[in-house]
C-alpha cells in the first residue's frame, strides 16, 4: 500500500522501536502521522522531536491506555486496582459482552474513531503491559486474605479487593477484549492495513533463559507474556483470515531491542530514582529463623540518588555497560536495532515481502484442508446416511459441536424437510399454511420434540408467547442469573441466535432463503461445465429432499459472513 498522503497512526509512537517507525514514515511523505503514547508528555514529546526532524509531516499527539475505557485512560494501574470503582468497571468492561456502551467509552475506540487512519502500526508492547501485571502476585495477596477469612470465619474487606484484584488482572479475556474492540473500530472506519510489533516474550531464548523475575527459572511472569504473546499473535491469525479485516502483519523481534540514548546520568526504577542507603557491618540483621520482608532494618539513607552510566533500551529499561555487555553477548539474547523493525514496517506496508511477517509465516506453515480429507469426506457421509437408514433415525444435531445458532438452523430445517420435503416446495409453500404444518409436526409427534429440547434447544411456538423446553437452555446464557427479564425484543434476540422458532416470520424467512437458493443455481449457465462455480444446480438437487447440512453452511456464508477466505 503506498503510505504518501495517507493516514497513520502509530501506537506506543514515543517508544524505542516507535520513534524509529516514525522516522522511517516522516520519508515517506504521509498526510498526516498521529502519534498515540500511553502519557500526554510521551506523546508531545514525541511530536516535537517529529517536528524538529521532519517539519513538512504534519504530526498529531494523542494518548492514554488504549486497554480502558475513557474515564480511566490517565490513570496508573494501581490508581485503578485501589479504587473500587474503578476495578469493577475494569472488570465488567472486559468480561461482559462487548456491547455499545463499551465501544463508545473504548479509549482505543475513541482514537481509531477520531482520526480514522489509513494505516494503524501497533508498537505497543501488549503482552508485557498485559501479563506483567502479575496474576500470581494477585493470587498470593487473595491466599493471604482466604487465610484470613478462613481464621475468622468471615469474608473480610481485604478478601473482596483481592478477588477483584485478581480477576482485574486476568490477561486472556484482556487481549480478547482489546482485539475486539480494535477490530471493530476498523472496520467502522475503514483501516486498510494493520501491522504489529509484537514480542516473543524471551528475547529469542528458551525456557532456559537465565534473565528471570523471581527465584524460579524461568518465573512463571515471564512465561505468562510469551503466552500472551502467542495468544495475541493467534488472534491476528485469526484477523488476517477474517474477510472484511485490514491487511494484517506482524513482526516480531526475537532478540533485545537497543538502542535508544546512552547517557549519564540518575537511574531510575518505575520511574522513580533508586535512593542511595547504607548499612555498615555493625548494624547488620541477625538471622534467627525468620527473615522479615516489612522490617525496617538498620540502614540508613545517603540524602542522594544511584547515578551512573546506562544505555536506555526503551521499554525494555536502562542497562548498566555490564548488564548490556551480558545481555547482548553472542550466545544470549544479542540485539536488533530499532532501525531495522523500523526498515521491515515500512516494506511490508509497502507490499515488500520481508519474510519477517509472522502472520504470513503461520499461513504457510500450518496444514489446512487437504485432497484426501475431500476425498475420504464423501465416504464418511455416505456411510453416515446408511446408517442412518439402517436404524432408522435422524442425525441432526447434538449441540456438541459449538453454537446453539447451528443446531437451532440444522432443526428448523430438519422440522421443513419433514413437513415439504424439498427446497423447491418450501420456496413455493403458503407461509401461513407451512407454519400450522410446522406447529402440529412438533405437537404430534413427542421424538421429534423431544430430541430438539433435550439438547438445550427450546422450542418457540407459532404465537410467539409459548415455550418448550427441557431442563438445559444455552441460550439465554444464565451469566450466573437465576432469571432473566424477558422482553419481545429478547424473545427476538433469543430465538435467533439458539431456539427452534415456529412463528411465520421465520417461516417467512427460510422462505426467502429457498428462493435465493434457487435463484442462484438457476441463474449459473446450463452449458458451463467450468470450475468457475461450487455449487449449480445438481449441488442444491432443489427437488430432492432437503440437505439440511448444506443449507445452513450457505446461511453461515452468506447471513452470518462466516466465509473462510483462505484454504
Amino acid at each position: 500500500m503506498d503510505i504518501h498522503n495517507r493516514k497513520i497512526l502509530i501506537l506506543g509512537g514515543y517508544g524505542m522501536v516507535g520513534m524509529a517507525v516514525n522516522r522511517k514514515l516522516a520519508d515517506e511523505q504521509p498526510a498526516e502521522m498521529i502519534i498515540a503514547s500511553m502519557w500526554e508528555e510521551e506523546a508531545r514529546a514525541a511530536v516535537e522531536q517529529m517536528n524538529q526532524e521532519a517539519p513538512d509531516v504534519r504530526c498529531t499527539p494523542v494518548w492514554g491506555n488504549i486497554f480502558v475505557r475513557d474515564n480511566l485512560k490517565d490513570l496508573s494501574r494501581d490508581e485503578i486496582l485501589n479504587n473500587p470503582q474503578h476495578r469493577t468497571r475494569l472488570i465488567a468492561d472486559v468480561m461482559e459482552p462487548l456491547d455499545d456502551e463499551i465501544m463508545e467509552h473504548s479509549t482505543l475506540r475513541q482514537i481509531i474513531n477520531c482520526h480514522q487512519p489509513h494505516i494503524i502500526i501497533d508498537s505497543v508492547n501488549s503482552a508485557a503491559g498485559l501479563a506483567y501485571q502479575d496474576i500470581y502476585h494477585s493470587y498470593y495477596m487473595l491466599k493471604k486474605e482466604m487465610a484470613t477469612a478462613r481464621e475468622q470465619d468471615t469474608l473480610t474487606g481485604g478478601f473482596l479487593s483481592e478477588v477483584e484484584k485478581l480477576m482485574a488482572t486476568l490477561y486472556t479475556p484482556q487481549i480478547i477484549r482489546h482485539i475486539q474492540i480494535l477490530y471493530a473500530s476498523m472496520i467502522e472506519n475503514d483501516t486498510k492495513v494493520y501491522i504489529k510489533i509484537g514480542t516473543s516474550g524471551t528475547g529469542g531464548m528458551g525456557l532456559n533463559i537465565p534473565y528471570t523475575h523471581s527465584e524460579e527459572k524461568p518465573s512463571r511472569v515471564l512465561l505468562s507474556k510469551s503466552s500472551l504473546a502467542g495468544a495475541h499473535t493467534m488472534l491476528l491469525f485469526l484477523m488476517g483470515r477474517t474477510p472484511d479485516a485490514p491487511i494484517t502483519k506482524e513482526i516480531k523481534p526475537a532478540a533485545a531491542i537497543a538502542w535508544k540514548a546512552i547517557k549519564y546520568g540518575v537511574i531510575k526504577k518505575l520511574g522513580q530514582p533508586i535512593e542511595l542507603v547504607d548499612c555498615p557491618p555493625e548494624e547488620a540483621v541477625v538471622l534467627n529463623g525468620t527473615f522479615s520482608f516489612q522490617d525496617r532494618g538498620n540502614w540508613h539513607s545517603l540524602g542522594q540518588d544511584l547515578e551512573s552510566v546506562y544505555i536506555d533500551t526503551g521499554e525494555n529499561g536502562t542497562f548498566s555497560l555490564a548488564e548490556f555487555e551480558c545481555i547482548t553477548t553472542i550466545g544470549q539474547m544479542e540485539f536488533v536495532t530499532p532501525e531495522e523493525i523500523a526498515t521491515n514496517v515500512i516494506l511490508e506496508i509497502k507490499g515488500d515481502n520481508t519474510g519477517h511477517d509472522i502472520i504470513n509465516a503461520l499461513d504457510n506453515a500450518i496444514m489446512g484442508p487437504t485432497y484426501r480429507a475431500g476425498s475420504m469426506r464423501v465416504q464418511a457421509l455416505e456411510r453416515m446416511r446408511t446408517l442412518v437408514e439402517q436404524h432408522g433415525v435422524d442425525s441432526v444435531a447434538f449441540e456438541l459441536l459449538g453454537p446453539p445458532r447451528l443446531s437451532k438452523l440444522l432443526h428448523e430445517a430438519d422440522l421443513l424437510r419433514q413437513v415439504r420435503g424439498s427446497i423447491r416446495a418450501i420456496a413455493e409453500a403458503d407461509t401461513h399454511e407451512l407454519a400450522l404444518e410446522l406447529e402440529k409436526r412438533v405437537a404430534d409427534n413427542s421424538e421429534v420434540r423431544s430430541k430438539i429440547i433435550s439438547i438445550g434447544i427450546p422450542i418457540l411456538l407459532s404465537d410467539g408467547r409459548r415455550l418448550l423446553r427441557g431442563p438445559v437452555v444455552e441460550i439465554p446464557p444464565s451469566l450466573g442469573r437465576t432469571e432473566a427479564p424477558t422482553t419481545p425484543g429478547d424473545v427476538d434476540t433469543w430465538a435467533e441466535a439458539g431456539w427452534v422458532d415456529l412463528r411465520e416470520i421465520n417461516v417467512k424467512k427460510w422462505q426467502a432463503r429457498a428462493q435465493t437458493i434457487l435463484a442462484e443455481a438457476g441463474g449459473i449457465p446450463p452449458d458451463d461445465s467450468s470450475s468457475r462455480f461450487e455449487h449449480d444446480y445438481k449441488y442444491w438437487a432443489a427437488d430432492e429432499p432437503l440437505n439440511v447440512g448444506k443449507v445452513a453452511a450457505w446461511i453461515f456464508v452468506h447471513e452470518d459472513k462466516g466465509l473462510r477466505v483462505k484454504r
